[in-house]
C-alpha cells in the first residue's frame, strides 16, 4: 500500500513530497541563499494546505467533517443498535460507522468492506473504453498496441482507501474511543498506529495512551541443559521490553514491504495492509508518514518463527520524505531492515544506507534490483538481494538473519520510552490525562512494593474477612438451631459488630484519595483517573498472576488426569488439595477497580446499618451511591453479587439503582442474564455484540456477577418497549469435575439469581465436552424450575461456542437433538429434586430447540496468541443479537425500580434452603396491595351507588308505592355505574405502568367485581324483601293508623268547640284535653292486644332447665359472669372432666394442642348460632322463645358431636357457659328488631305517641285558628320525622363516604386496615382488648371501627364536616320540599281542586323523596286558601329545617344507615382464616383469594395465643417466620406421631399448605413489645411461663410503644 508511491502516474500529491525533497536538497546544497529558502518554505505551506484541503474531502466524504472538533466516544457505541450489515454493499457515508461496528465485534473484515456504486465517478477500478472506428485491421492493430495515454482520468475518483476510513475514524475519535479501536484492531491482529502526522498541523504524534488497555501473552522456548524449556509471559504491552525490528522503505521499490513483513508474523493474515489487499487503490491521503507497530508472539511450540516477543515497526511511505519518523525509528530499533530499489552511490538514498551502516544497530538491506542472497557484511550488517526471488526464499533467509541477531546481545524496547523521545507529542502528556493519572499514581505510589493480597488486607479490610464473616453469619440466620429466637438475637447482635468493626477500619488512606478524586475531579478527569487506576494496579499484580495462572494450570492437568483414570487415591485427593490452595492464592492476587467500589459499597452499608452520622468530604458515606450511578449510567459494570463472600449487597445495590432512576428516571429495562463455566467466551461474546467492557482475559478470577446498561439507541428505541438493555454477566461457574458440594451449591445460587433476574437468560456451552455441559444444564434447568414455581417466566437461549464445524447442518441437527433429551433428562431431575412433575424442558419454561439454539464458530481462525478473531464469530454474534432482539421486542422489560425490588426477593429466598417457598415477590406484593385498595374503591362506588338505589326503594316501600323488588331491575338501576367501574377496571390494567404484573389477576377481580355485584344486589333485594314483608305485616295497624287519626282530630275538633269558650288557659285546656284523651284511646284500641317486652333473663333460665340443666347450675354460671369472656379466656382446663383414664393419657398439663381446639368450637358455636338468630324475622314478627330454644339446641348438639372426637369431655358448666355467652352475644340483636317489631305493630305505643300531635290541634281549634293552620301543623309534623330520617339517611352514607375516602385507616387495604387496629391497640394499652384481638380478630376490628367512628364524629373536624354534610342535604331536602309545595298548589288551583285533591298531589311529589303518609281532609273541608296552607307549610318547613340544622350527629344514630355499620360491611368482607401456628389473621381483602395462598404481613410469637412446648407450662416465643428458617420442627396435629421441619411446612396438610409463610428475620418490634409488656397478664391469662425454650431475649425488651407503633409502617 505504502509503496503505491511508485508509480508516477497516480501523482496528483505524490509528486508534492518529490518536490520538496528536491528543495530540500537544494536548501542543503546552497544554505546561504534566501530565495532558495523562501522557495522551500512556500512549497512546504502549499503542501499543507493541500494536505488540509485533500483531509477536508475525505472526511467530507465520510461524513466526519462535524468529528474532528466533536470526536466521536465510546457512549456512542456502547449503544443497541440494529445488527451490523455483513455482505451487502455499503454507501460511503455509512462506511466510517460501519467499520466501527464490525471492529467492535471483532470482524477482521471490517477493513475490506465493499462500497455501493453511489455515483458513477466513484469506482472501484479504472472503468473499460470503448473506441469504435472505421480504420482497416490494421490501424486496429496499431491502436491496440499503442498506450492510452489519451484516456482523461482527470474525473475519475477512486473509492476511499480502507487504511484512509481506519486513520480518518483515529483522528475523529477522543482519547477514549481511540483506545478501545486500538484495542479491538490489537485483537484482530492488526498493526497499531505508533507514530501519527496530525492531519492539519502535520506535527508527529505518539498515541502511547492508546496501547494501555492491551495485554500480550506468549510463551518464551529457551534451552536448559540441552532441553526446550518453554515460559508463559502476560503483561501490558506498553511494560514489555522486547527487541524491536523496524522497516523502512527508501525511495519506490517494486516490492511491498508490507507484504514482506507478514509473512515474517503471520503468513495467514495481513497484519498490515499492502498493496494486495483487497479493495487497496493508487490513492491515500491518511497513511504516508505513519509508523505501525505490530509484536509476534510465540506460542511456545518448534514451528514458532521467533523464540522470544518482538516488535515488528513498519514506517508508511518513502522514509527519505520522514526524517523525524525515520530517525526515531532508527534509534529505538534493535535491527533496521532498509528495503531500496537500487544501491548506487551519491544520492540520498546512499547518503541514509551509509549513516545506517555506519550505525552500531544491526542493519538488514534488502536491494529490489540486485540478485543473489544474504551476505554480511561485516558483523551485524547484511545486505540481500531480492530479484527473482520468491518470496516465502525472502521472508525465510530474512526470519534467520533476524534469529541470528537477536540471538546475541542486542537493545530492547519498551514502549513508554517513547515519553523521552523529543520533538513528538505524546498523547498522555495531555494535560487532562496527566491530572487523571497524577491521581491515580498518588493512591498507587502507596501499594507499590506490598503483595496484592496484603494490600487489600491492609486498604480495603471491609471486604475481607469482615464481609466474609459477616456473611457467613448472616446466612446462618437462615438455619437456626435450638432456642431460635435467642440464637437469632445473638446473630443478629454479632452482625452488629461485625459492622462496627468495618466502620472502624473504614477510610484508608488510599480510599479517601480513591473518593477524594471520584468527588472532584471533573469529566473526562475522572474517566482519565478510573482507567489510570485500572491500568496501574493491574499492573501491580501482573507478575504475580502469570506464575499463579501457569501452576494452576499445570495442576489442573494433574487433577483430570487423575479423574480420566478414576484414581480414587489419596494423590488425586493430595492433588486437589493443593488446587484448591492455589486457586486460593489465585483469588487474593487479583486486584481491579471492582475491588475498590466493593470497598466503598462494604463501607456505605456498615454505616447504613448503624445509621452513623454523614461528614462531608470522601468520608460522607452518604454520596457514594451517587458517585458509582454516574459511572454506571456512563457504562461501567458494577459488581451485583460478590463471588468471594458469596452474597449480594443488598443495602448497597438498593442505594445505587435508587440514584440510578434518579437521574435516569424509572426507565424500563430488559435484563439480559449470561451463564456458562467460567472461561467459556461469555464476555468476549458479550463485548463484541455490545461495546462492553466486562474483563475477558483469563487473569481476571473475579467471581459473582455484574450489571451493565447499555441504552437502546434511537433508530430502534421505536420498535422496543424498553429504553435500556442490562446485562447481568456472571463469572466463576466452574466446571464440576473439579469441585465440591461447596461449589456446586454457590453455583446454584448464582444461576438461580440470575435466570431470576433476567428477561431472558443466555446459556453459553463451550465447546462440545458432554460432561461439562452436563454440569451447566443441571444448574441452568434447575433455576428455570424454580423460577416456573414462584411464577417468573424468563425466555432462553442457548449458544454452543467453540463449535468445529457450524456449517455441516445434518450434525447440527444431531447436536440440537442431544441437547434436547439432556435437557429433558435434567428437567426429570430437577422435578424430582423440586418436588413437581415435569416429563420434558418445555414443561418447564417455552423452549424451541430450532429456534433457541445457536451455533458459534470457534473464536480464533488458527492457533493463538497470532491468530486473528474468526469472522465467523462475529457473523455468529450477529445472528445471535438478532435473535436477542427479535425476542425481546416481545417482552416489555421491567422499570428500573422492579429491577431493585426482584434483587432483593430473589437474593432473600435464595438464603432459605427452601428457595420456591422462601420466595417473596415484594413487588408483586406491592402492586397487588395497590390493586386490592384498587378494587376497595370499586366495590366502595358499587356499595355507595346500591345503598342510594335502596334509599330510594325503601322510601318506595313504605309510601307503599312499590310490594316487589326483582332482581333484574336491580341489575338495570346499578348497570351505569357498574359499566363505568368495568370502564376504570379495564383503564387500569390496560394502562397502569405494572400491567405485565397485575394481568395474572386481571380474571380473577373481574370475576370477584362481578360476584361482588350480584351479591351486593341480593343483600339489598333481601333487605327490602323484609320491608316488604314488614309492611304487609304492619297493614292492618296501617290501616287501623288511618282510622285512628281521623277519629283522634275529629275527637279533637269537636272537643274544642265544644270547650272553646269554657277553657281559661293552657292548664285548663290540658286538663279537659287529658280527662277525655284515656277514654278514647281505651275506645280506640279496644280490640287490639298490647306488645309486650322481652322477658330475657327468665326465658334464658327456661330454655336451659327444659334441657336438663339444674337450675341452680344456670343460676351460679349467671352469677359468675365468667361465660361473658369465654370466646377469649386463657386457659379451659377448668371446664375439662378428667378422669382417671383421661388423667393418665395427658400426663401433665391440659394439653397445648386442645386448648385451641376448644377456642375453635366457641367460634364456631357463636358464629353458627346468631347466623341462625339472624335469619329469624323478629322485625317484622317479633320476638318468640322458640328462637332461644333452637339456638341452645344447637349449642349442646355441637358439644356432644366435639366431645364425640376427643379423648375426654366436657363438664356441664360449659355448655350452660356457652349457651349463655351465645344468648349474651344475640342479645343487641334481638331487642332492637324486636323494638322495631313493637314500634310498627304495636297500636297502644302508636296511639300513645301521637298524645302530644292531637293536644295541639285541640289547642289550636279551641284558640280559633283556621284549618289551614291546623292541617298545616299536622303535614309539618309528619314532615319533620319524614325530613330527619331521609337526612340522617343520607348524612349517615355521606358521612361514610367522607370517612372512606379521608380517614386513614378505612382508605386502603385489609391490611392497611390491620395495622391501624393494631397501633390504637397499642396506645390503648388495655390486655383485654388485645385477647380479643388474638382470639376473636374480627370482633375486635368491628369494635375499632365502631370506636374511630365515635371519635371521629366527636373531634371538631369530624363535626364540622358532619355539620356540612348535614346542612347540605337539609338544604336539598327543603328545596325538593318546597319545589313540591310550589307544584302541588299550582296544579290544584288550575284544577280548581278541593282540599283532598291537594293533599293526594302533595304526597304524590313528596313521596318521590321522602316517606310520607297521607293525611285525611274531611275535617278540613272549609279550607278555603291554598296559598295561605302553603305558607304556613313554608313557615313550619323554615323551623324543622332551623331546629334540625342544629342537630348533633349523635342524634342520628336511631335511622337505619349507620356510618359504622356500613364500614364494617365494606371492610369486614374479607378473609378471617388464621395462620395455623400464631393464629395471625390472613389479610387478603378479597374473601375467597383462591388460588392466591393466605398471607400476613406481620406474623407474631406463638405464645401469645397460648401455644407452649409439649409437656411443659413453657410459652412460646418463636415467629413462626423465624420458625421456617430454622432447622425446628413441628407436629402438624395433637395425634401426630412424625414431625415435619418448619421449612417443610407445607407438607403438614391443607391447613399449613393453604399459607404462604416466609422468613423475614421477624423484625417487627410490635409483638416483641408486646410480650414484654404484658408478660405478666400473658402468663396469668394461660396460666404459663416465658421460660426456659420460651425465655424473652434480652434484646426485646430495648424497644418501647413508639418504636413498636413505629415498626408496621415500615411493612
Amino acid at each position: 500500500m505504502e509503496e503505491d508511491n511508485n508509480n508516477k502516474a497516480a501523482a496528483g500529491r505524490e509528486s508534492v513530497p518529490s518536490a520538496a525533497n528536491k528543495r530540500g536538497t537544494l536548501d542543503m546544497d546552497a544554505s546561504g541563499s534566501k530565495d532558495v529558502k523562501s522557495v522551500k518554505d512556500f512549497g512546504e505551506i502549499n503542501m499543507k494546505k493541500q494536505h488540509q484541503r485533500q483531509t477536508e474531502t475525505l472526511l467530507g466524504r465520510l461524513h466526519l467533517q462535524e468529528k474532528l472538533q466533536q470526536k466521536l466516544s465510546p457512549a456512542d457505541f456502547l449503544k443497541v443498535g440494529p445488527p451490523v450489515k455483513q455482505d451487502n454493499e455499503v454507501s460511503e457515508k455509512d462506511l466510517a460507522y460501519t467499520f466501527l461496528q464490525r471492529l467492535m465485534m471483532l470482524d477482521y473484515r471490517a477493513r475490506y468492506i465493499p462500497v455501493r456504486q453511489d455515483r458513477p465517478e466513484v469506482s472501484n477500478s479504472t472503468p473499460a473504453r470503448e473506441i469504435v472506428t472505421d480504420d482497416t485491421d490494421d490501424d486496429d492493430f496499431d491502436a491496440f498496441c499503442s498506450p492510452n495515454s489519451d484516456f482523461d482520468q482527470s474525473n475519475l475518483k477512486t473509492h476511499v482507501h480502507p487504511m484512509d476510513v481506519q486513520m480518518a475514524v483515529f483522528h475523529c475519535s477522543d482519547s477514549f474511543f481511540k483506545q478501545n479501536m486500538i484495542t479491538k484492531l490489537s485483537q484482530c491482529q492488526y498493526a497499531l498506529p505508533l507514530l501519527v502526522p496530525d492531519p492539519v498541523t502535520m506535527d508527529i504524534e505518539c498515541p502511547l495512551w492508546t496501547f494501555k488497555q492491551i495485554r500480550k501473552t506468549w510463551k518464551i522456548t529457551e534451552m536448559k541443559d540441552d532441553t526446550n524449556t518453554v515460559t508463559m509471559k502476560s503483561m501490558p504491552i506498553c511494560k514489555a521490553e522486547t527487541p524491536m525490528v523496524s522497516f523502512l522503505r527508501l525511495g519506490s521499490p517494486s516490492l511491498s514491504k508490507s507484504q514482506l513483513m507478514n509473512t515474517l508474523i503471520n503468513e495467514r493474515h495481513n497484519t498490515f495492509f499492502h498493496r494486495n489487499c483487497p479493495g487497496s487503490t493508487k490513492s491515500r491521503h491518511l497513511m504516508d508518514g505513519v509508523a505501525e507497530i505490530a509484536w509476534y508472539c510465540p506460542a511456545g511450540k518448534p514451528n514458532d518463527a521467533f523464540t522470544d516477543c518482538i516488535a515488528f515497526c513498519n514506517l508508511h511511505g518513502d522514509a527519505l520524505s520522514f526524517e523525524k519518523q525515520c530517525e526515531i525509528l532508527t534509534d529505538k530499533s534493535s535491527v533496521n531492515v532498509v528495503l531500496v530499489p537500487t544501491l548506487e552511490k551519491n544520492d540520498k538514498i546512499s547518503a541514509v544506507i551509509s549513516a545506517l551502516y555506519k550505525c552500531a544497530k544491526p542493519l538488514i538491506c534488502l536491494i529490489a534490483d540486485s540478485d543473489g542472497g544474504a551476505v554480511q557484511m561485516k558483523k551485524g550488517k547484511y545486505k540481500m538481494g531480492l530479484n527473482n526471488r520468491s518470496q516465502s526464499e525472502v521472508s525465510e533467509e530474512l526470519r534467520k538473519i533476524i534469529g541470528k541477531i537477536l540471538s546475541a546481545s542486542h537493545s530492547f524496547f519498551q514502549l513508554e520510552s517513547m515519553n523521552d523521545v523529543s520533538g513528538i507529542k505524546v498523547d498522555e502528556e495531555d494535560t487532562v490525562c496527566r491530572k487523571g493519572k497524577s491521581a491515580a499514581m498518588k493512591i498507587v505510589e502507596l501499594l507499590q512494593g506490598i503483595e496484592v493480597s496484603k494490600i487489600k488486607d491492609t486498604y480495603l479490610p471491609c471486604q475481607g474477612q469482615l464481609w466474609k464473616e459477616w456473611s457467613k453469619i448472616h446466612k446462618e440466620l437462615y438455619r437456626l438451631k435450638g432456642n431460635i429466637e435467642n440464637d437469632k438475637d445473638q446473630k443478629e447482635q454479632k452482625l452488629k459488630e461485625k459492622r462496627q468493626e468495618q466502620v472502624t477500619v473504614s477510610f484508608s488512606k488510599p480510599m479517601k484519595m480513591f473518593i477524594e478524586s471520584l468527588s472532584t475531579l471533573s469529566g473526562n478527569e475522572k474517566d482519565y483517573f478510573l482507567k489510570w487506576i485500572q491500568i496501574l494496579i493491574d499492573a501491580l499484580s501482573t507478575d504475580d498472576l502469570s506464575s499463579i495462572l501457569q501452576t494452576y494450570d499445570t495442576k489442573w492437568a494433574e487433577v483430570l488426569a487423575l479423574k480420566k483414570k478414576h484414581d480414587k487415591t489419596e494423590l488425586l485427593k493430595e492433588k486437589q488439595t493443593e488446587l484448591d490452595k492455589i486457586s486460593t492464592k489465585l483469588q487474593s492476587a487479583t486486584f481491579g477497580l471492582e475491588h475498590i467500589f466493593r470497598e466503598m459499597g462494604q463501607i456505605y452499608e456498615a454505616h447504613a446499618s448503624l445509621q452513623k452520622l454523614t461528614k462531608r468530604g470522601p468520608t460522607d458515606w452518604s454520596k457514594y451511591p451517587e458517585l458509582v450511578a454516574e459511572l454506571m449510567i456512563s457504562g461501567h459494570p458494577m459488581e451485583l453479587m460478590d463471588g468471594d463472600a458469596g452474597h449480594v449487597p443488598l443495602t448497597w445495590i438498593s442505594s445505587l439503582l435508587e440514584e440510578v432512576i434518579k437521574k435516569l428516571g424509572d426507565k424500563r429495562v430488559f435484563v439480559l442474564s449470561v451463564l456458562g463455566i467460567q472461561s467459556s467466551g461469555k464476555s468476549t461474546m458479550l463485548n463484541a455484540m455490545f461495546g462492553l467492557q466486562f474483563a475477558v482475559s483469563a487473569g481476571r478470577c473475579t467471581k459473582g456477577a455484574f450489571m451493565q446498561l447499555v441504552e437502546v439507541s434511537e433508530e430502534i428505541k421505536k420498535n422496543f418497549k424498553f429504553d435500556y438493555v442490562l446485562v447481568v454477566d456472571t463469572e466463576g461457574l466452574r466446571a464440576l469435575e473439579l469441585e465440591g458440594n461447596a461449589t456446586l451449591h454457590h453455583d446454584n445460587e448464582l444461576a438461580t439469581f440470575v435466570v431470576g433476574l433476567g428477561n431472558m437468560t443466555l446459556i453459553n456451552i463451550f465447546g462440545e465436552n458432554p460432561a461439562e455441559m452436563q454440569d451447566v444444564l443441571q444448574i441452568v434447568v434447575q433455576a428455570f424450575m424454580r423460577m416456573k414455581k414462584i411464577k417468573l417466566s424468563p425466555s432462553c437461549v442457548f449458544v454452543h461456542q467453540n463449535v468445529t464445524d457450524i456449517g455441516a447442518a445434518e450434525k447440527n441437527m444431531d447436536g440440537k437433538r442431544r441437547l434436547q433429551e439432556k435437557l429433558d433428562d435434567m428437567a426429570k431431575l430437577a422435578a424430582k429434586e423440586e418436588g413437581c412433575d415435569a416429563e420434558f424442558f418445555s414443561d418447564v419454561i417455552a423452549f424451541d430447540v430450532q429456534k433457541d439454539v445457536k451455533y458459534f464458530a470457534q473464536l480464533w481462525e488458527g492457533s493463538p496468541p497470532m491468530a486473528p478473531p474468526n469472522p465467523g464469530y462475529s457473523e455468529s454474534v450477529q445472528e445471535l443479537k438478532t435473535i436477542i432482539l427479535s425476542k425481546a421486542k416481545e417482552c416489555a422489560g421491567i422499570p428500573l425500580s422492579h429491577f431493585r425490588s426482584k434483587i432483593q426477593d430473589l437474593w432473600k429466598a435464595l438464603m432459605n434452603e427452601q428457595f420456591v417457598f422462601s420466595f417473596k415477590n415484594t413487588l408483586e406484593i406491592a402492586v397487588y396491595r395497590k390493586l386490592e385498595v384498587k378494587y376497595g374503591n370499586w366495590t366502595w362506588k358499587l356499595r355507595s351507588n346500591m345503598l342510594d338505589i335502596e334509599n330510594e326503594l325503601h322510601t318506595e316501600i313504605q309510601n307503599r308505592k312499590r310490594d316487589t323488588v326483582e332482581l333484574t331491575y336491580l341489575n338495570e338501576k346499578c348497570n351505569i355505574t357498574f359499566g363505568e367501574i368495568k370502564k376504570e377496571m379495564k383503564n387500569y390494567f390496560d394502562a397502569d405502568r405494572d400491567k405485565d404484573m397485575l394481568v395474572q389477576w386481571r380474571g380473577r377481580f373481574e370475576d370477584k367485581i362481578k360476584d361482588f355485584r350480584d351479591e351486593l344486589v341480593k343483600g339489598v333485594k333481601r333487605k327490602l324483601e323484609e320491608v316488604i314483608q314488614q309492611k304487609k305485616a304492619c297493614k292492618k295497624l296501617d290501616d287501623k293508623k288511618t282510622e285512628f287519626e281521623n277519629n283522634l282530630l275529629q275527637k279533637s275538633k269537636e272537643l274544642a268547640h265544644k270547650l272553646k269558650d269554657q277553657a281559661k288557659n293552657d292548664q285548663e285546656l290540658e286538663k279537659q284535653f287529658n280527662s277525655v284523651w284515656s277514654g278514647l284511646v281505651r275506645q280506640l284500641t279496644a280490640d287490639t292486644k298490647p306488645i309486650e317486652d322481652i322477658n330475657y333473663d327468665e326465658d334464658q333460665s327456661t330454655v336451659l332447665q327444659e334441657l336438663g340443666f339444674e337450675w341452680s347450675l344456670v343460676k351460679d354460671c349467671k352469677i359468675s359472669g365468667k361465660y361473658k369472656t369465654m370466646s377469649h379466656a386463657g386457659d379451659y382446663a377448668d371446664y375439662v372432666s378428667l378422669t382417671t383414664k383421661i388423667k393418665n393419657f395427658f400426663k401433665g398439663p391440659f394439653q397445648d394442642e386442645e386448648q385451641p381446639l376448644i377456642r375453635y368450637l366457641i367460634d364456631d358455636v357463636e358464629k353458627q348460632t346468631i347466623d341462625q338468630i339472624k335469619q329469624r324475622p323478629v322485625a317484622s314478627r317479633g320476638y318468640s322463645l322458640s328462637y332461644l330454644q333452637e339456638v341452645a339446641n344447637t349449642v349442646k348438639q355441637k358439644v356432644t358431636e366435639f366431645e364425640l372426637k376427643r379423648k375426654y369431655s366436657l363438664k356441664k358448666e360449659f355448655t350452660v357457659d356457652l349457651s349463655l355467652y351465645v344468648f349474651h352475644r344475640a342479645w343487641t340483636w334481638l331487642s332492637e328488631c324486636h323494638k322495631e317489631f313493637k314500634m310498627n305493630n304495636d297500636a297502644h305505643s302508636y296511639v300513645d305517641s301521637k298524645k302530644m300531635q292531637y293536644y295541639r290541634v285541640f289547642q289550636n281549634f279551641c284558640k280559633g285558628s283556621s284549618s289551614a293552620v291546623v292541617l298545616g301543623e299536622l303535614i309539618c309534623d309528619k314532615l319533620k320525622s319524614a325530613v330527619f330520617e331521609a337526612v340522617s339517611n343520607k348524612v349517615a352514607k355521606d358521612l361514610t363516604d367522607t370517612m372512606k375516602s379521608s380517614f386513614p385507616a378505612f382508605n386502603g387495604n385489609r391490611s392497611n386496615l390491620e395495622k391501624h387496629v393494631l397501633k390504637s391497640l397499642a396506645k390503648k394499652g388495655d390486655f383485654d382488648s388485645f385477647i380479643t384481638y388474638i382470639q376473636q380478630p374480627r370482633n375486635q376490628t368491628e369494635t375499632y371501627i365502631r370506636e374511630e367512628v365515635q371519635k371521629y364524629i366527636s373531634t371538631n373536624k369530624g363535626k364540622e364536616t358532619g355539620v356540612k354534610i348535614l346542612r347540605k342535604n337539609l338544604d336539598d331536602i327543603k328545596n325538593l320540599v318546597s319545589l313540591d309545595l310550589y307544584n302541588a298548589t299550582d296544579n290544584v288551583k288550575a284544577s280548581s281542586g278541593d282540599p283532598d285533591m291537594w293533599m293526594k298531589e302533595f304526597s304524590n311529589l313528596l313521596q318521590d323523596n321522602l316517606t310520607f303518609n297521607t293525611i285525611c281532609c274531611k275535617n278540613f273541608s272549609d279550607l278555603s286558601s291554598f296559598d295561605f296552607l302553603k305558607e304556613e307549610i313554608e313557615k313550619g318547613l323554615d323551623s324543622i329545617v332551623k331546629e334540625l340544622r342544629s342537630l348533633s350527629l349523635d342524634e342520628m344514630d336511631k335511622f337505619r344507615m349507620k356510618p359504622d355499620q356500613i364500614l364494617i360491611d365494606q371492610l369486614c368482607n374479607c378473609c378471617w382464616v388464621k395462620c395455623p401456628f400464631c393464629a395471625a389473621v390472613c389479610t387478603n381483602t378479597l374473601k375467597d383469594h383462591s388460588p392466591d395462598k393466605h398471607n400476613v404481613p406481620f406474623h407474631r410469637p406463638a405464645g401469645i395465643t397460648g401455644i407452649h412446648w409439649k409437656g411443659t407450662n413453657e410459652l412460646d416465643i418463636d415467629f413462626c417466620t423465624t420458625s421456617v428458617a430454622s432447622d425446628i420442627s413441628f407436629f402438624p396435629s395433637h395425634d401426630s406421631e412424625v414431625s415435619i421441619p418448619f421449612k417443610e411446612y407445607h407438607k403438614g396438610g391443607e391447613k399449613y399448605a393453604s399459607w404462604e409463610i416466609t422468613p423475614d428475620e421477624s423484625k417487627l418490634a410490635y409483638w416483641k413489645w408486646f410480650v414484654c409488656k404484658f408478660r405478666n397478664e400473658l402468663e396469668n391469662h394461660y396460666k404459663m411461663k416465658f421460660q426456659g425454650r420460651g425465655e424473652i431475649p434480652s434484646a426485646w425488651k430495648n424497644h418501647d410503644e413508639q418504636e413498636a407503633i413505629d415498626s408496621l409502617d415500615k411493612l
